[in-house]
């Protein structure tokens, strides 16, 4: 009796579990809200490449339009220049005729010797006459030239003018589609991000509650001690019912996520800096692939649809602690399982 009383003396509440597990999820939220932004941003900046696109083609288009409208405009300057000069050479030959119809006159009343010199006036008034019958037959047709280029000057304003118009209304649906596409996008993150959840959940719980599995963010880690032996990608065989679980809940997870929902698991192997050199990895590129391409044969074998499955090697340009100590190195030396969009 008295230990008994003794003992529930010494008991004391440990809080600290519960403390930690709500900042794990406090960071997990929050990561996963930057990850969520960054793919939105990514995905409006691709729409909003195509729209970009669309209105450069209709801007060129325009510009086309523009310089044609000028060029007719230049063109019917020109004709009016020269129908003034037509113009005012008509009006020089009429003094002319004048000048040679006064001549003439006189001539008429002077002696017989000068009746060749009228003759001669005479004819060249004829000339002078056809050189103006010819004028006016230019002003004619330079006439019917300028009336021609403007009815193809107000064509050409009505083609702008309906250029500008479709302009403006292929830029309302670009707008309105950005909007829809920014709405169905936000929507698939969200059910592919529950879907992530439910599976992190089932694999912790599937794998225990070993320290050197976590989840950070959108990612779950393996260390590549557990799976691997140094400087191989083989997988060892204590491994495997580890991921045979990793497995089983992919199954599961593969069965809920919507037909409609492009998804994949990414496996990301990674190593610390120590360059390794042989003859089947020449560089820790070779072996981080090696390792994330074996993960990724294993879970096919157990089952997983290959189009769900991407290997991906980062080598050592990716750490988790930037330092060189032992423990450092041993959490950048890891297998990395991300649930993303195709």
């Amino acid at each position: 009796m008295a230990l008994a009383r003794a003992r529930r003396r010494q008991y004391t509440p440990n809080y600290w579990p519960g403390f930690v597990d709500m900042l794990s999820t406090l960071l997990l939220v929050v990561i996963f809200l930057m990850a969520l932004f960054m793919v939105t941003n990514y995905i409006i900046t691709q729409a909003a490449s195509g729209k970009d696109t669309m209105l450069s083609r209709l801007n060129r288009q325009l510009s086309e339009l523009t310089e044609l409208l000028a060029l007719e405009r230049s063109k019917g300057e020109s004709a009016e220049d020269n129908l003034a000069a037509l113009q005012a050479t008509l009006m020089d030959k009429d003094k002319e005729t004048q000048r040679l119809t006064g001549l003439l006159g006189e001539a008429s009343g002077q002696t017989e010797g000068a009746e060749d010199r009228a003759a001669a006036l005479g004819t060249k008034l004829d000339e002078q006459r056809k050189i103006t019958d010819d004028a006016l037959a230019k002003v004619e047709l330079l006439n019917q030239q300028l009336a021609a280029l403007r009815l193809q000057l107000a064509a050409l304003n009505e083609a702008l003018e309906a250029s500008e118009a479709k302009d403006k209304e292929s830029q309302a649906k670009i707008a309105d589609l950005g909007q829809r596409l920014n709405v169905a996008l936000a929507r698939k993150v969200q059910e592919l991000a529950r879907y992530r959840s439910d599976f992190f959940g089932k694999l912790r719980e599937a794998l225990g509650t070993r320290e050197d599995f976590q989840v950070v963010g959108d990612r779950f880690l393996f260390p590549s001690d557990v799976l691997f032996d140094t400087g191989s990608a083989d997988l060892k065989p204590e491994a495997l019912p580890q991921l045979d679980k990793l497995a089983a809940a992919l199954k599961d997870i593969e069965t809920k996520i919507p037909s409609d929902i492009a998804w994949v698991m990414r496996v990301d192997g990674h190593t610390d800096i120590n360059p390794i050199v042989t003859p089947q990895f020449p560089s820790n590129w070779e072996l981080s692939s090696a390792r994330s391409i074996s993960v990724v044969r294993y879970l096919m074998q157990q089952g997983i649809s290959p189009e769900h499955l991407v290997a991906a090697g980062f080598g050592e340009f990716q750490p988790i602690d930037a330092t060189t100590s032992d423990e450092a190195l041993a959490k950048n030396r890891r297998i990395e399982l991300k649930l993303t969009e195709r």
